[in-house]
Formats: structure tokens, sequence, C-alpha cells
């Protein structure tokens, strides 16, 4: 497969919560989102990111192949959002599995419809991210419409590509009993969910829209409390998923 180039927010070569094991995360730049929690709003814009070789890339995750062989780790691609780059994405996936690097992909599932089904094979895991269920609730966190993220977390089930579901509960926003129940009920009926993360606002982001020039909505949004968090939790668990 021919090299492509990329826009690239940033690398992380320790990460431990995007996937199994010690992650070699590549955030790329360009998302059609909008989510009003966006913690890398740096990353919306796709040329905000510096142009990088795929090939490149490949080149330095083969030097940590040791260390994934040891912990169960690999290359997570995340965002921005992944599919806004099919090509790049495509030969970052297709050269970890020359090398027989795990692969994961931190994705809306949005623009899925722009990716055949070999790329989407070709990655081992989904961190699908599930913003909310009620379409208007859906509509005012990301901008965008519910029906795509829907749509491909059933294509991935008819490819059964293994699936962890993330999910944000925001005080006042997502936590409305009907809009979790209706995330857990859906998402319990797909056969290939691994596991669900329930994972509390936080406004860690916040800063970065200030230095952007940008209003930051949620400035007095509080975050959850733990109770609130493990009710959550609890709702997706009643429906029988493993929930962390």
């Amino acid at each position: 497969m021919q090299d492509t180039m990329g826009y690239v927010h940033s690398v992380e070569t320790g990460g431990t919560v995007d996937g199994p094991g010690l992650r070699y995360i590549v955030f790329t730049s360009g998302c059609p989102l909008r989510c009003l929690y966006c913690h890398n709003p740096d990353t919306l814009k796709l040329k905000a990111g510096n142009q990088s070789s795929a090939y490149e890339l490949l080149k330095d995750i083969s030097t940590y192949r040791t260390y994934f062989e040891t912990g169960g780790g690999g290359l997570t691609v995340s965002g921005g959002e992944p599919m806004a780059q099919k090509e790049f994405l495509k030969t970052l996936l297709w050269g970890c599995n020359q090398m027989g690097v795990h692969t994961t992909v931190d994705t809306s599932g949005y623009l899925h419809a722009n990716l055949d089904d070999e790329t989407i094979d070709m990655a081992d895991l989904y961190l699908l991210d599930i913003k909310s269920w009620v379409p208007e609730t859906y509509k005012k966190v990301t901008g965008v419409e519910i029906g795509p993220t829907l749509e491909f977390a059933k294509r991935l089930e008819k490819m059964e590509k293994d699936v962890w579901i993330r999910f944000v509960l925001v005080p006042g926003l997502t936590d409305a009993p009907e809009n979790v129940e209706g995330v857990a009920k859906f998402v319990s009926q797909l056969g290939n969910v691994k596991r669900v993360d329930v994972l509390p606002f936080h406004k860690m982001g916040e800063h970065k829209w200030q230095s952007m020039g940008k209003s930051y909505q949620l400035k007095d949004t509080r975050e959850p409390t733990a109770e609130e968090t493990e009710a959550a939790k609890d709702t997706f668990r009643k429906y029988g998923l493993d929930v962390h």
C-alpha cells in the first residue's frame, strides 16, 4: 500500500485508557461534530494538525512492538475524528495489521458511510461514542443527527467487530433517565459490545476553548457526583452489560 499523508494533532506513547493494554495513540485532526464538552477543540479543523507520513508513524509504532506483545496493547487512532481522513486511517491500520499490532479506532461513527468494509474490518476494536439517545439531546450535544452513529453500531454488529461503548454523563444535559436508559437498551441489543464506559463530565478542555477565543457553553455545568455516575452505570448493568 502506498504511503499517505495526514494531519495529526499529537501522539501519545503511553496511553492506558483508549483500548486494552499500553496504547500508542495517534490524535488526528478534523471532526464534523461540535460537541459542547469537547476537550480537544483544537483538533476540530483538519489543517489544525501537522502533516505526517503514515509510513513514518508506522516505523515509530514498530519500535513499541515488544511492549505491545508484553502488555497486550497496540495502536489507537483517535482525534478529532479518524474517519475524516479515511485513506490515512486505512494506511495506519493496514501497516499495523502487517506487523501483527492490535488496532483500535475511537470514533462517533458519523462518517462511516465513507469507509468501505475492507477498511472497517482492519480495526480489531472500536471505541464507539454514543453521546445520547434522545434525538433532540444528541443534536444539542453534538450539532449533528444521531442516525449515522446508530447505523454504524449495527454495521459493526453485522461485521462481528468488537466494540466498547462510551457515554459521557453531563448533569442537566445527558443525564435524563430516559436518555441514559435509551442508550443502555439499544446497546444491550447489540451482540458485539464487550464493555461500556460511563465517563463523568469534566472541564479539562475549558482552557483550550478560552485560549482559542471560543465560548465554552458548559462553564456553569457541574461535574456529576460519584453517586450520580454510579446510578447511570447501574442503568447499564441492569441490561446485563459489563460497565466500567
